[in-house]
């Protein structure tokens, strides 16, 4: 090991690396096989039992942990979950700040060629990082603990939300035709969209995916919000492609950050569907976004995917005009006549043939069709 990796190594784990890990389970009195247990749930490979790897960070962390059990505060039977949950989202914090660091490195040559001059960087800059890590924390705890007191009979872990998809359309397509650099910042804008808006709308990142990002939101309002502004807003930016929606109601499983169980199943099979620039909504969602003015639904015909033998989506739309603009105009002018004794001459446009309802409209329409305007076939397709 070099010297400036040991000075590094030295400021990154709070000392000089003491004990095997027998000697952490005497110092702390927790038993060897625990924290041979914890030490791979944290992600860590595993060491010999002779090995030196361990500091007075490491034994004091064992310590608290083990306090935390014994008090209660975290169920034994938990424990190792807890841990693995938080190695995996840790280790990708650590990886990105890590590549962060060492841009900056290669990008200064004078900072490059001095070890001490990278190994006081590091030193003046981890505390900083440490705050910035910790505020952020805390800010999460303050927001999910008000939305666990504004609801104090609900349960936590297993509750009804909206959960939604949504994912850029041809992305392997992508990859084959730019390089890295274009990747990444196709990258950075579509996750830099998506986090602004799912925040803006009160909703909560589950995960990015590459090219998907997972959300889920308290309302299916909320839900649809996200997933319209999310649609027109990559639709606007040129350098992204199309995106497509899944959006889904009912019970979740929250359980270490991430979300299980057959409504988050049936986004995904939602979003499948979907075709470009469109949104698709499972049956409890579209009942209950049906009275709301602001969207648009129009239910599709039934598909068979798998897990689901009769799925019938709607697509969501934003309402193409708000009630109670033209509506309001014409109801005064019908008053005013009334009023006066007047009975209003019948336009032409009332005596027109009122437009099928857009479940007549849906009738023999594929799936996922296309949202470019034109006419719609009315009643069922002749067989060929």
């Amino acid at each position: 090991m070099g010297e400036l990796q040991q000075r590094l190594e030295r400021i990154l784990l709070g000392g000089r690396r003491k004990y095997t890990r027998l000697q952490v389970a005497a110092k702390t009195g927790v038993p060897e096989e625990r924290t041979r247990r914890l030490w791979r749930a944290l992600g860590f490979a595993t060491v010999n039992d002779d090995e030196v790897v361990f500091t007075d960070a490491d034994a004091e962390a064992v310590r608290i942990a083990d306090g935390l059990v014994q008090a209660g505060l975290v169920d034994p039977t938990l424990e190792t979950s807890v841990t693995r949950a938080l190695g995996q989202h840790l280790s990708r914090l650590a990886e990105w700040q890590v590549h962060l660091l060492w841009t900056l490195i290669t990008e200064n040559q004078e900072l490059g060629r001095n070890e001490r001059q990278i190994a006081r960087l590091v030193d003046q800059l981890l505390p900083e990082l440490e705050k910035v890590q910790s505020y952020v924390w805390r800010r999460h705890l303050a927001a999910y603990a008000g939305r666990a007191l504004a609801s104090p009979d609900e349960d936590l872990q297993a509750r009804t939300e909206a959960v939604g998809f949504v994912d850029m359309v041809g992305y392997t397509r992508l990859t084959r035709r730019i390089d890295e650099s274009e990747l990444n910042e196709v990258l950075e804008r579509f996750e830099a969209i998506a986090s602004e808006v799912i925040a803006e709308h009160r909703g909560r990142v589950v995960k990015m995916i590459g090219d998907e990002v997972l959300f889920v939101a308290d309302s299916p309002f909320d839900g649809a919000e996200i997933a319209l502004t999310l649609t027109e807003r990559t639709r606007a930016d040129e350098g992204l492609p199309a995106v497509r929606a899944g959006l889904a109601t009912g019970r979740v499983l929250n359980r270490f950050g991430d979300v299980y169980g057959s409504v988050v199943n049936l986004a995904a099979r939602l979003t499948s569907l979907a075709r470009p620039d469109t949104i698709l909504v499972d049956k409890e969602t579209a009942s209950q976004l049906a009275d709301e003015p602001a969207f648009e639904l129009r239910m599709r015909r039934p598909v068979s995917v798998r897990g689901y033998a009769r799925l019938r989506p709607s697509a969501l739309r934003r309402a193409k005009q708000q009630p109670g603009s033209a509506g309001r105009f014409e109801s005064g002018q019908q008053l005013a006549a009334e009023l006066l004794g007047l009975t209003p001459q019948t336009s032409e446009k009332s005596k027109a043939k009122p437009e099928p309802r857009d479940e007549e409209r849906a009738e023999g329409d594929s799936a996922a069709p296309s949202d470019e305007p034109g006419p719609r076939t009315r009643g069922r397709r002749k067989r060929r």
